[in-house]
């Protein structure tokens, strides 16, 4: 079975401004990595538009239908001091969360193996009623919701190596104990969230990183925290919010993350799906600023999802 690829034009069309780190450029460094020859087996499928019954699992729909209305016909819209959006910024949004839904449905249906999604906006910081961050819907928390509602998979696992914490993602787990989100994350840094102490009903694990951690710090929290906790709660369906925001060159934090650190991981991960939920796996891009670390660091992650 192959790897599959899902993306959009229309996510280029979200312009948060010339001068915002999660520029469109971000994409393009990505598709232009997985573009070269080696990458030529991927399956590529167009991202659908998530409907707003599948998004209002998680975010409540007048919330859902607030932001869409909000997206200006002209210029830029502030959500918050760094959350903006342009007149491309709601089909972007829903072609992210549609990209999720889409790749959960054909790995549930045995199309591949598994799959990635190349989209923007990311995700991981919309709460269940606030956009920030960057995110306006929690794509991977989309994701799971839709996972459960219509395949009907009784558990499911978020994990998390942004460098910065998911706390959307969080939230919307947070009282539900079928749900699992583990994250890896500087502290401190953005959004001020992901102490160790926050567990949520059991099913929240957080492993803060200091800055300047490096590849065996993370590889410890990983390997030694983040695994076995994913092996004890044996999750039908394991969903990546793969941010590459902890690389060494990235600009909006301290993590000293070479490339094969995300190999590494993904491979992991990967290793421990095909223990528990027969490899079924879907990675959703969050962050990563720098764009020649991006697109290398995603790259290598895609390589080890093929590898599978």
């Amino acid at each position: 079975m192959t790897t599959l690829l899902f993306t959009h034009e229309a996510c280029f069309a979200h312009d948060p401004g010339r001068m915002h780190p999660e520029h469109p450029a971000r994409l393009k460094s990505v598709l232009l990595a997985l573009g070269e020859p080696e990458f030529s087996t991927l399956e590529r499928r167009e991202a659908p538009e998530a409907t707003i019954e599948q998004i209002a699992r998680v975010h409540p729909e007048a919330f859902v239908r607030n932001i869409l209305a909000s997206v200006p016909t002209e210029g830029m819209a502030a959500i918050d001091a760094d959350t903006f959006m342009s007149p491309g910024t709601g089909e972007a949004a829903l072609r992210a969360a549609g990209a999720a839904v889409a790749a959960v449905d054909a790995v549930l249906a045995g199309e591949a193996r598994n799959a990635f999604c190349a989209t923007r906006p990311p995700g991981h910081h919309a709460e269940p009623t606030r956009a920030m961050g960057f995110c306006f819907f929690n794509n991977v928390a989309v994701a799971a919701a839709h996972a459960r509602a219509v395949h009907g998979l009784r558990h499911v696992a978020v994990v998390d190596f942004d460098v910065h914490h998911g706390n959307g993602t969080q939230a919307a787990f947070e009282a539900d104990g079928s749900l699992f989100y583990a994250s890896t994350h500087q502290v401190p840094l953005y959004p001020g969230t992901g102490a160790a102490s926050e567990r949520g009903v059991g099913n929240i694990l957080n492993v803060p990183m200091r800055p300047m951690a490096g590849g065996a710090d993370f590889r410890h929290a990983i390997g030694e925290v983040v695994v076995p906790a994913l092996i004890d709660f044996h999750p039908d369906l394991l969903i990546i919010s793969a941010g590459f925001d902890a690389h060494v060159d990235d600009p909006l934090a301290s993590v000293a993350l070479e490339t094969e650190d995300f190999a590494w991981a993904t491979r992991e991960l990967i290793r421990v799906a095909d223990m528990v939920c027969d490899g079924r796996v879907v990675s959703c891009l969050e962050g990563g600023y720098d764009l020649h670390a991006l697109g290398e660091a995603c790259a290598a992650h895609v390589r080890e999802l093929m590898a599978a």
